[in-house]
């Protein structure tokens, strides 16, 4: 029907889903009257209004089952889905308080409440924040994909053990002494490359190469992240060592450089627990992980002097700013650094006056 005029103002009547909509503007002019009603209009379409009825949002559990489960299965690599996804999300849907409200009703409180339970049952704060994760990945997410408006803050415990022992030079060759054949070659190759476990686990001859740069390179094709992507160089015992074992295995052109009768078909963290707590124990060395020689390793490089973005290529780091952490400029390299930029400005003033 459009806009019509009663009295001194005009009114606007139209249908919407099935309903009549009527509205005084309680305006004199026509064309105003006009754009109040396209507006409301475009308002009822947005649902600003109220008319048309609003999505209900899902639960936790049923965000977990229907929507974020099946996504993180399939958008992350395995290893990420099994060892960090699907605990925490196992463990997030067992605590009913929480998996039982919607979306937008879970609050900082009820994270914390959740945290609490979890620290009840004697976890470490390491394996409580790992959940914590978790579940603000899922809010994040939710938020993304429009199934909330704002996600609540989940704030971490503080106290986390980081696994930032760096091993020493003697602790590293008593521990090799002591360690099995296969164990001291992974551990070499950690301490030697800065690779994650993980990465050495993987390692597949078709991606060794003896030709390049000194002593052959190493490429390094799965990871955490994108920029896991890398070329390694190897070091004289690394190359001595992997050329020992592919010789041994007949010079192989491809297949696993660490096979083992596992799920995967090569070495994994489980296989290698009990050889190394072996080792630890008769070298006398302070307990460390073995991702603790990843640590060791990039603490090494960056003491030589290696920058930031060297570093964080060599490391699979995906920020610069996790690499910067290795990175402590001695006073020496400071001044060096301003010496140089010092004559630098000095040739610039002499090559003008010659001008």
């Amino acid at each position: 029907m459009g806009i019509y005029k009663r009295g001194e103002v005009y009114w606007y009547k139209f249908m919407w889903q099935g309903r009549s909509v009527r509205e005084s503007t309680k305006q004199g002019n026509d064309k105003v009257a006009r754009q109040m009603e396209a507006a409301h209009r475009t308002s009822l379409a947005k649902g600003e209004v109220g008319i048309r009825d609003k999505k209900t949002v899902p639960t936790l559990a049923e965000f977990i089952e229907k929507r974020f489960a099946p996504w993180a299965q399939s958008a992350t690599c395995p290893k990420t889905w099994l060892d960090y996804y699907r605990p925490g999300l196992r463990v997030v849907g067992k605590y009913k308080p929480l998996a039982s409200l919607r979306l937008n009703e879970i609050t900082s409180e009820r994270a914390s409440d959740f945290a609490a339970w979890r620290q009840a049952q004697g976890l470490q704060v390491s394996s409580v924040n790992s959940s914590l994760q978790v579940l603000r990945r899922m809010l994040h997410i939710a938020v993304e994909w429009g199934a909330i408006e704002k996600a609540p803050r989940i704030k971490l415990l503080p106290g986390e053990r980081r696994r930032e022992h760096v091993v020493g030079e003697d602790e590293e060759a008593r521990y090799l002494a002591a360690a099995s054949e296969l164990l001291a070659s992974i551990a070499t190759v950690l301490a030697d490359t800065g690779m994650r476990p993980d990465e050495c686990h993987r390692l597949r001859w078709e991606t060794v190469t003896w030709i390049n740069g000194r002593n052959g390179s190493l490429l390094v094709t799965h990871g955490k992240t994108a920029a896991a992507r890398r070329v390694l160089p190897m070091t004289p015992r690394v190359r001595a060592l992997l050329e020992a074992r592919w010789e041994a295995a007949q010079r192989p052109s491809e297949g696993w450089v660490w096979p083992a009768q596992t799920q995967n078909g090569h070495v994994d963290r489980s296989s290698l627990k009990k050889q190394h707590k072996k080792a630890v124990r008769l070298s006398g060395v302070r307990p460390f992980v073995l991702y603790s020689l990843r640590h060791t390793f990039l603490t090494r490089l960056g003491a030589s002097g290696c920058d930031a973005w060297t570093l964080a290529r060599i490391a699979g780091h995906s920020s610069v700013a996790i690499s910067a952490r290795y990175v402590h400029p001695s006073e020496d390299t400071v001044l060096a650094a301003v010496e140089r930029l010092g004559g630098h400005k000095q040739i610039w003033a002499q090559s003008n006056k010659r001008r």
